[in-house]
C-alpha cells in the first residue's frame, strides 16, 4: 500500500539517523553553538549525532561548554514545503511544544508565507504543536508513521495528534537544574533549592507544554526505580500495543539497565530507546534519563475534558 501522506518532524523528536530512514521520516534539524570555551566552541546542527557522538557532545558539556540552540529558519521550513509539496500528496509536520521553543510558530509563519506568495488560502501540509518533546515526541512520531503506514490519511493523522499529545504520559530525571536554568525553562530559585539538597529532579510537561518539577530523589538508581514506578501507574496502552519510549544524555548504561527493569515488570513491553539530541541536551545536560508512555487524559487530572483512554 503506497502512503498518502510524507511525515515530517524537527530534529528533537531525537530519531537516530537510523529511526528516520526506517519509518520514512523527514528530520528538520535545529542548530547549536557551544560558548564557554577558549577555542570558540563547536558550531554545527542537530544531525541526530553525525558529526560528533552522543558522548562527545556531552563531554563538552561537563568541559564548560554552555551550548546555545536555534531552531530551524523560515527558509529551512520553506525549502521542506516546496520539497513535499512536489511530491503531489499532504504532509504532516511534528514540531517542539511551543511551550519550550518558538519552532512551532516558526513553522507556521513560513507556512503562511508560502501561501501568500503562491496566492492561496491552503496548502495540504498541517503542522503539529506536540505539547511534548525528545522521547515523548518519539513516541508521537513514531506512532504517526505506523498509522500512516497502514493507511491513515495526513487530516486523521493531524486530528489524532491533536489529542493523542494529551495522552503521553512523561517522567524524566536530570543530574542538576542548572543547564535548564541557564536557558531560561526554570527559575533560578528553584534550581538553587535543588542544587543545595544534592537531589536528583523529576519534571514533566503541563498541559501547556511547559516543564514542571514534580519531585526529587536520591541517587541515580533510586530514581531509575521511580520511573519504574511511573510508567506502571501511568501506562494505559488501550488500542496501542505496550511500548515505552525511554532516552539518555550520555548515560547508556543506566538506560540499559532502566529498559531492564521495565521488562521485567512487563515482558511484553516494547522498549524503544534513543540519545537524547543536542537540541534537547543543550537544556538538560549529561545523564537525564526520561521514561514516555500512552496513558490517560492529562486533561482529566486538571479538570478539563473527559476521560478516555489512550486513542
Amino acid at each position: 500500500m503506497s502512503v498518502k501522506f510524507n511525515l515530517l518532524s524537527d530534529s528533537t523528536c531525537d530519531f537516530s539517523l537510523e529511526d528516520s530512514q526506517r519509518l520514512n521520516v523527514t528530520v528538520l534539524p535545529f542548530t547549536y553553538t557551544e560558548a564557554g570555551k577558549a577555542d570558540g566552541g563547536f558550531h554545527g546542527i542537530d544531525d541526530q549525532f553525525q558529526s560528533r557522538t552522543p558522548h562527545e557532545f556531552y563531554q563538552a558539556i561537563r568541559d564548560g561548554a554552555m551550548p546555545m540552540t536555534s531552531q530551524p529558519t523560515p527558509l529551512v521550513f520553506e525549502e521542506a514545503y516546496r520539497d513535499v509539496l512536489k511530491t503531489g500528496i499532504p504532509s504532516v509536520l511534528f514540531c517542539i511544544t511551543s511551550g519550550l521553543s518558538g519552532g512551532y510558530n516558526g513553522a507556521v509563519t513560513a507556512l503562511d508565507r508560502l501561501k501568500e506568495e503562491m496566492g492561496v488560502d491552503e496548502l495540504p501540509i498541517y503542522v503539529v504543536d506536540s505539547g511534548v518533546t525528545s522521547s515523548a515526541q518519539y513516541l508521537l512520531v513514531e506512532e504517526a508513521a505506523r498509522m500512516r503506514d497502514a493507511g491513515a490519511t495526513a487530516e486523521e493523522v493531524y486530528n489524532w495528534a491533536l489529542e493523542a499529545r494529551y495522552h503521553i504520559q512523561t517522567l524524566f530525571m536530570v543530574d542538576n537544574l542548572e543547564t535548564l536554568r541557564r536557558g531560561g525553562r526554570i527559575p533560578k530559585t528553584v534550581a538553587m533549592v535543588a542544587g543545595a539538597l544534592d537531589a536528583k529532579p523529576l519534571l514533566n510537561f503541563n498541559l501547556d507544554g511547559t516543564l514542571s518539577i514534580v519531585g526529587v530523589t536520591r541517587g541515580r538508581h533510586k530514581g531509575m526505580k521511580r520511573l519504574v514506578k511511573f510508567y506502571q501507574e501511568s501506562h494505559v496502552d488501550g488500542d496501542y500495543a505496550p511500548v515505552v519510549s525511554i532516552g539518555n544524555a550520555d548515560c547508556p548504561e543506566d538506560l540499559d539497565r532502566l529498559a531492564a527493569m521495565l521488562r521485567e515488570v512487563n515482558p511484553d513491553v516494547r522498549v524503544m530507546t534513543s540519545n537524547i539530541g543536542p537540541t534537547i541536551g543543550c537544556h538538560v545536560g549529561p545523564g537525564m534519563l526520561s521514561c514516555c508512555c500512552w496513558g490517560a487524559d492529562r486533561r482529566v487530572a486538571k479538570g478539563r475534558g473527559k476521560g478516555r483512554g489512550a486513542k
